[in-house]
């Protein structure tokens, strides 16, 4: 496409300036409501995805936006921008340092660009659909870890996890028995850049958005990763589950999270 390259430098710049954004407000004291019980918003959260749609819209306003908050378009069309403003609100909302924007871009159903920005530890980390992964610059490659039994994991519980039977914990605890150990960070876009940065050998989550995992997957894909379904079967943004591996441990993690398995679930 003769225009990706104008849509990658705006989308670079989006990302930056949200994080920017999202570091001056930092622990200043703002609006916290509640979408559900455990499901927090900002009024940063708001204000940085109103600033990117504002720019990108205004940059390209015939392209499409599916958001998180209040600026999505229900039909996305054949240009459309995938925005996570705050992934991590929780911890942003609490102090906690582990938090990031997401931003990708998809053309006729594919994602060509991604970009997951740590503002805290000037992280950018950037995708290209067939041109690699990087971090800072410097190309990233999923680890070496060959057996489930010698990795490092992460995940996340979904936000109804108290009522909902369907909440991960047996799946953890299967993965706890069988794994050095697992990470949960509360940015589903950062665990997976750090399984394409082969930081993390793994990661899964079920319940997942368009905006959590569209960069994410593209990023671990270009580092040599794998990202799959439960079942095996090629992900995509909108399955809500997700594999995501170095490839070496896709088939233990599959078999983990099989209908008998040691999770002992049921998938629907």
């Amino acid at each position: 496409m003769k225009d990706l390259e104008r849509f990658v430098k705006v989308g670079t710049a989006c990302a930056l300036e949200a994080g920017r954004l999202l570091s001056a407000r930092y622990r200043t004291g703002f609006a916290v409501a509640h979408k559900g019980a455990i499901n927090l918003v900002t009024e940063v959260d708001l204000e940085v995805e109103e600033r990117m749609v504002a720019r990108l819209l205004g940059e390209f306003p015939d392209h499409s936006i599916l958001a998180e908050e209040r600026h999505s378009r229900a039909t996305p069309g054949p240009v459309c921008w995938v925005i996570d403003p705050l992934d991590g609100t929780t911890n942003y909302a609490h102090g906690y340092p582990d938090f990031s924007v997401s931003i990708a871009l998809q053309v006729d159903g594919e994602i060509e660009w991604g970009a997951v920005h740590n503002p805290l530890r000037e992280e950018l980390f950037l995708a290209r659909r067939g041109g690699g992964a990087f971090l800072n610059g410097v190309r990233l490659a999923v680890s070496g870890v060959e057996s489930l039994d010698q990795s490092l994991l992460a995940t996340g519980f979904p936000y109804d996890v108290r009522t909902s039977p369907r909440n991960n914990l047996a799946e953890f605890c299967a993965f706890a028995v069988r794994c050095h150990g697992i990470r949960r960070s509360g940015s589903a876009a950062l665990d997976l850049c750090h399984v394409a940065a082969g930081r993390l050998d793994g990661f899964w989550e079920l319940k997942l958005n368009p905006w959590d995992c569209a960069a994410g997957y593209l990023a671990v894909r270009e580092a040599g990763g794998r990202v799959t379904d439960y079942r095996g079967v090629e992900g995509g943004i909108h399955d809500g589950e997700v594999i995501a591996s170095n490839g070496r441990i896709h088939e233990e993690m599959i078999e983990t999270l099989a209908p008998g398995g040691p999770a002992g679930i049921v998938l629907s």
